[in-house]
């Protein structure tokens, strides 16, 4: 495989009942990547979707993933896919959603543990190794007492709705952005103060 290729998986939970979730907030993401470049999702041998092209002329290959197993089991075609594709752990980018990160905020980072998420967890599992790189969806915390794992497999409130548009955008440039110039540009564009 070609040395720019990035694998780039969005998690989340197969099937319409899942598809306007929290929880699948980086399949929304990753969609949004997809129509920019124009590219279709086919079914892979390992268990996943994926659309394969580049978001620019000259840029880097980016093969887009989802998982078609349940967000807790997500390592098994992530690492199924690295195999296939070649692509070493360093060059995944994994998007999903963040409990610990406000709403309409994306944080980037590379490495590090699964910090409670299930998905990540079994990603980490199943490779072996946690030295991937994060695009971190802020989806919040549950107000009240509301338990997380209700809050994230609920759908966006219609005041998020409004918004959801440009934290998506913000996740697909943000990705983008990490393939073509580096996390350390990504997270200075990202991670600094909005004008």
């Amino acid at each position: 495989m070609d040395d720019d290729t990035w694998l780039v998986v969005g998690l989340g939970n197969p099937g319409p009942g899942y598809a306007g979730n929290r929880h699948n907030v980086g399949q929304m993401a990753l969609a949004q990547l997809a129509d920019r470049a124009s590219l279709s999702f086919k079914n892979h041998k390992a268990n996943a979707a994926v659309a394969e092209g580049r978001s620019f002329a000259a840029g880097p290959k980016l093969v887009l993933a989802k998982p078609n197993t349940y967000m807790n089991v997500s390592g098994g075609p992530v690492a199924a896919l690295l195999r296939f594709y070649k692509v070493p752990p360093a060059r995944l980018i994994v998007l999903h959603d963040e409990l610990d990160i406000p709403f309409d905020s994306v944080r980037l980072k590379f490495g590090g543990g699964h910090g409670g998420h299930n998905g990540l967890r079994d990603i980490i599992a199943a490779t072996g190794t946690g030295d991937f790189t994060r695009v971190r969806i802020g989806i919040g915390r549950p107000p009240g007492r509301q338990p997380a794992a209700d809050f994230v497999l609920k759908d966006f409130t219609g005041v998020e709705r409004e918004v959801l548009p440009s934290l998506l955008s913000d996740a697909a440039d943000a990705t983008e952005l990490i393939a073509s110039d580096g996390l350390t540009a990504a997270q200075l564009k990202f991670h600094s103060p909005r004008e």
